[in-house]
């Protein structure tokens, strides 16, 4: 397996395939390792209706595998293995895999984030059982049941209109007073017939033997009732993957802290898409994070060789 690149991109969802594919354009050697299958997060998006220039809907895993496409056809590599440490040593990056060590004298990390969960008693007990994270890929097996979808970004109001294509007795519970959601996405939610939509109301508890049966919800005056279901889709957020950053620079969430060119506070070390601080996540904020950190890692190894354009 080949060891040395220019350029090596952590992680394959959105902005890890836009910077792999920007990196190969820029002729730079460029490697993209990715544990599971590349897109990230988009993978579990059932209809995309909103990314520019693509009339949707068109599912995540479909713009995701053309995106790796095009990737692949500048000349980018993949790898599939996970990454265990990362490391500079004499200016280079030393990227440790489960296939062996990788270096580059310039890295993106598009590690993304992954869901927080409620912490709720129950949900770690009955998670697969009932408790998922994913509509798209639980949902078709609660077609029909009720469910309830606990959260009110953009992930919460897609994935709770997705589940109210297989079942009329969706309940979403929030527990603020109105969704974060995009105002377009939180309308939609509020008119779907087939959803129930409870503010105010928290997961207090998740209840069930060998599957999820019922619900202890929370009101905002302090009393709790419970109710039954068969399934609970949570969405209330991510933890940003930032473990291999080094010693660069992260805010209060553990999310990596950028300039406007997705340069971390570790010379060579760019960051991309959701595991970096950012005012607004969408696939195509992600896509121009990693745009822009792979043209930024050639302008960095353009400058380490002295050939920096002026």
């Amino acid at each position: 397996m080949e060891s040395n690149y220019d350029l090596i991109v952590i992680g394959g969802g959105a902005a890890g395939l836009a910077a792999a594919q920007y990196g190969a354009r820029a002729s730079l050697k460029t490697l993209l390792v990715e544990e599971m299958a590349a897109g990230g997060q988009a993978l579990l998006i059932d209809a995309l209706e909103n990314y520019p220039g693509v009339m949707g809907p068109v599912s995540g895993y479909d713009l995701s595998e053309t995106m790796r496409k095009q990737a692949e056809a500048f000349g980018a590599a993949f790898l599939s293995a996970s990454v265990l440490a990362l490391r500079k040593e004499g200016g280079l990056f030393l990227v440790e895999t489960s296939e062996g060590e990788l270096s580059a004298p310039a890295a993106v990390l598009a590690t993304g984030a992954k869901h927080r969960h409620i912490g709720c008693p129950g949900e770690e007990e009955l998670g697969g059982r009932g408790v998922s994270y994913c509509a798209t890929c639980d949902g078709p097996f609660f077609k029909g049941k009720r469910m309830l979808v606990v959260g009110g970004g953009d992930a919460a109001c897609d994935e709770a209109a997705f589940l109210a294509k297989l079942s009329d007795k969706i309940v979403i519970a929030h527990r603020k007073d109105r969704f974060r959601a995009q105002a377009a996405l939180a309308e939609r939610t509020l008119r779907n017939p087939r959803i129930e939509v409870r503010f105010d109301t928290v997961a207090k508890e998740i209840k069930g033997g060998k599957k999820v049966e019922s619900v202890v919800l929370g009101r905002g005056d302090g009393s709790s009732y419970e109710e039954p279901f068969d399934a609970v889709f949570v969405f209330v957020g991510s933890i940003p993957q930032s473990g291999l950053a080094l010693e660069a620079r992260k805010d209060d969430s553990g999310c990596i802290v950028t300039d406007d060119r997705m340069a971390t506070s570790v010379p060579g070390l760019f960051a991309a898409g959701d595991v970096r601080a950012s005012v607004f996540r969408q696939l195509i904020t992600a896509a121009s994070d990693g745009a822009i950190a792979a043209h930024s890692a050639s302008q960095y190894l353009d400058e380490r060789k002295g050939e920096a354009y002026v």
